[in-house]
């Protein structure tokens, strides 16, 4: 059967901690990212640097109400049992979500492009966004063209990345006409990631979760 989500109410609560076969030690806190206007309602998830303003990418089938929602990023900071610290933490963003609704969610499923069918995906496999320059983000479809220069190398998004200094690795860029896009550094670096979409009890989307697969989901420390 296809990939099946994780705990994420676990990976999004602040002290989760888990470790790696190796002895990496990891303890997860919730930053805040900022809130995303979502003028349509459309979401769209990708590599900014690669794809954004490329008119390559679709929105998720699944819309939201048009609004303004909160994006948190659940961020791990990694330590070795023994090593000396470094002179800034290490830290990963592990995953990442927009909220719809103040509304836990009790269930979840991939958040798809138009012509996607979860009844074609083999064994543990998923649909997901490609990232080739390290990051991912979350914006309105109507925004697409809102960042002109992101694929020279400048522009509001390079602008907004190079804040992000030594962490944790998520910014906001203003745009043009009022748009905005959430962005973040994507765990380990370049890869595909899925989108998973959380419904609650009524079966109303609840929240987008981008999951970078900095924990390890057999690994998580029992409370």
């Amino acid at each position: 059967m296809p990939m099946t989500a994780r705990d994420y109410a676990r990976i999004f609560t602040p002290g989760t901690s888990f470790s790696y076969e190796d002895g990496l030690a990891g303890t997860i806190s919730v930053v805040e990212v900022g809130e995303l206007a979502l003028p349509t309602g459309r979401v769209v998830a990708c590599d900014p640097f690669v794809y954004l303003g490329s008119g390559e990418t679709e929105p998720f089938t699944a819309e939201v109400p048009p609004g303004r929602y909160a994006v948190q990023a659940a961020v791990a900071t990694l330590v070795r049992p023994g090593a000396e610290p470094g002179p800034h933490p290490h830290t990963r963003v592990a995953a990442v979500r927009l909220t719809v609704r103040d509304a836990p969610a009790v269930s979840w499923e991939l958040a798809l492009l138009p012509g996607q069918d979860i009844a074609e995906l083999g064994e543990d496999e998923f649909y997901g966004y490609g990232v080739d320059a390290g990051t991912g983000c979350f914006y309105d479809a109507s925004a697409d063209g809102a960042f002109p220069g992101t694929e020279d190398e400048e522009g509001a998004v390079w602008a907004a990345m190079e804040t992000v200094g030594h962490g944790p690795g998520v910014f906001m860029a203003e745009g043009e006409n009022s748009h905005n896009l959430a962005g973040f550094t994507s765990g380990w670096g370049d890869g595909a990631y899925p989108t998973w979409i959380g419904r609650g009890a009524d079966g109303a989307l609840t929240c987008f979760v981008t999951d970078f697969f900095v924990v390890p989901a057999d690994r998580i420390d029992r409370v």
